[in-house]
């Protein structure tokens, strides 16, 4: 504890970095603020239907993702993942198109217009995710005399301009903690919304703990908040793991010693993607969230599978995507043609290795090695949920056991500490 005190008061000496807090602080209760304020014609007294709907299944870790947004009709409602998706899709174009490959060598100017693109196309998205949830949102509050100003066009269309402008407003904000707060913007802004989930997700366990009929109820509760300490834990144990170099593959890189080039190691790490695959991979699980949206129902069998995250279908599809997006992000993060070539030109040369395309090949099969077992170890915590429901755990605690929200709230959190 006095080590914590110590580090807090060496944070708080340090100007510039105090300022960087402040700023973050500030647009952390922004989007926090914004998450309150209901759309414009909506009753927030009379959304019960829709908070119900949001308190179990995939509705559930939605509203999570936008931090109680979704469930209280607020103009930050569809949250971030709009723009995940869409730079999900930019990214899987920069692979398979010429002229985005083209943009992306540009340096600067080429990551410039891709952000642009990306923009462009999480407004495309907003505007037909907005309606969307309208549609829901309509069918939920059915005769219940929410919509205080009548639900025609002109509602419909002034709505979907709102909850578009809401998200890229929070990607505004997302942007801004990067440029002139702390950094990674958009990861915080995601483990702020999870956060502010858990207070009343503890609540409401122990309240059913507490009402629980069987009795035992509050010993039941102890063993849970113990076993999430454990997760939690093991958690943090295994990302740091997973971002280690195996001693095997740790070579060094030798400078021209002419030329003052120094030895360093290659930064090549069991999971070097952080939590960007589950973040990708959550945002494709939530499309069949979408769908069902769009046609009021899960109408077949396969959908309604996709609807429940404690489903055999959605878990198994949820691990795949983890370790399709792991291998992915690390391809484009850590290009080994590209480092070889880096390496090359700047004289440096891995002992025992050729320079050139045998350094490329080499690299490339230590990733191929490394990266399965650390997205396999990533992906077991993110199903984790699914087993803590079989034991009775109530699903908006379930969430924390692991799964998606724990893996970026522990993500996240190294990756903030490690940066200040």
């Amino acid at each position: 504890m006095k080590k914590i005190i110590e580090t807090i008061k060496n944070i708080w000496r340090i100007e510039d970095l105090k300022t960087r807090i402040l700023i973050t602080l500030l647009f952390v209760a922004i989007y926090r603020f914004g998450s309150f304020v209901v759309l414009p014609g909506i009753d927030p007294g009379r959304l019960q239907q829709l908070q119900e709907q949001t308190s179990e299944g995939l509705m559930s870790l939605l509203n999570m993702f936008s931090g109680g947004a979704f469930s209280n009709a607020s103009i930050f409602a569809l949250g971030i993942m709009p723009y995940i998706s869409a730079s999900i899709v930019i990214q899987l174009l920069a692979v398979a198109v010429p002229y985005f490959q083209k943009m992306q060598r540009e340096g600067e100017s080429g990551r410039r217009k891709i952000n642009q693109y990306t923009r462009w196309l999480t407004i495309a998205i907003l505007l037909f995710q907005a309606p969307t949830y309208l549609i829901n949102l309509k069918g939920q509050t059915a005769g219940s005399g929410a919509f205080l100003v009548g639900d025609g066009f002109w509602f419909m269309f002034s709505s979907t301009i709102i909850l578009a402008a809401g998200s890229m407003f929070i990607l505004w904000l997302g942007e801004r903690i990067t440029d002139k707060g702390i950094g990674n913007g958009i990861s915080i802004i995601i483990m702020v919304g999870i956060i502010a989930r858990m207070p009343s997700a503890i609540v409401e366990e122990l309240t059913s703990a507490l009402t629980a009929a069987e009795g035992g109820g509050l010993i039941k509760f102890l063993f849970e908040i113990i076993a999430l300490l454990a997760v939690m834990a093991l958690a943090i144990m295994l990302v740091k793991a997973t971002r280690r170099v195996p001693v095997q593959y740790a070579k060094r890189i030798e400078g021209n010693r002419q030329l003052g080039g120094a030895r360093q190691y290659i930064p090549l790490k069991l999971f070097a993607a952080n939590v960007m695959p589950i973040i990708f991979a959550q945002a494709i699980m939530f499309i069949p969230l979408t769908l069902a949206q769009a046609v009021g129902e899960s109408s077949t069998w396969a959908l309604s599978q996709f609807l429940d995250h404690t489903s055999v279908l959605y878990n198994l599809v949820f691990v795949f995507l983890i370790v399709v997006f792991t291998y992915f992000y690390t391809a484009i993060t850590l290009n080994p043609v590209q480092m070889a070539e880096d390496m090359k030109r700047n004289n440096g040369f891995i002992p025992g290795v050729k320079p050139g395309k045998s350094t490329a090949d080499y690299l490339d099969n230590v990733m191929s090695h490394i990266t399965l077992p650390g997205s396999l170890f990533i992906a077991l915590i993110a199903i984790m949920p699914a087993f803590a429901g079989l034991f009775g755990v109530k699903q908006g605690f379930a969430q924390f056991f692991g799964g998606t929200s724990l893996l970026i709230l522990v993500g996240v959190v190294l990756d903030t500490l490690q940066q200040i």
